[in-house]
């Protein structure tokens, strides 16, 4: 059984990239958002073991280790200011809300 090429993960990590930015430019609604900068991470993620394992070197899953300790903190503090905000205006719209007016 012969391995995967790694082109094929190179094109499937940029296809999921590329979903990621439609949606982040597309989408209103925050926790959508947050949900394709994670898809866009995760295609870095993707792209990095491929390579590592292309190259035969053990410094992609370092990088994957680093981003997805970036990820969890993102998530944990996007979620956080999005409670906060909805307790603030009851609508977590990103059209409706203007931060620099209180």
């Amino acid at each position: 059984m012969l391995p995967v090429p790694t082109v094929y993960y190179l094109v499937l990590s940029g296809l999921l990239f590329t979903t990621g930015v439609i949606g982040v430019l597309v989408k209103r609604n925050p926790i959508v958002i947050f949900m394709c900068i994670e898809l866009m991470l995760n295609a870095v993620n993707l792209s990095f073991i491929a390579l590592g394992r292309h190259f035969a070197q053990i410094n992609g899953q370092m990088y994957v280790i680093f981003v997805m300790a970036v990820a969890a903190a993102e998530v944990a503090i996007g979620l956080g200011i999005i409670v906060n905000l909805f307790r603030q205006r009851e609508s977590i719209d990103i059209d409706e809300v203007n931060l620099m007016k209180f």
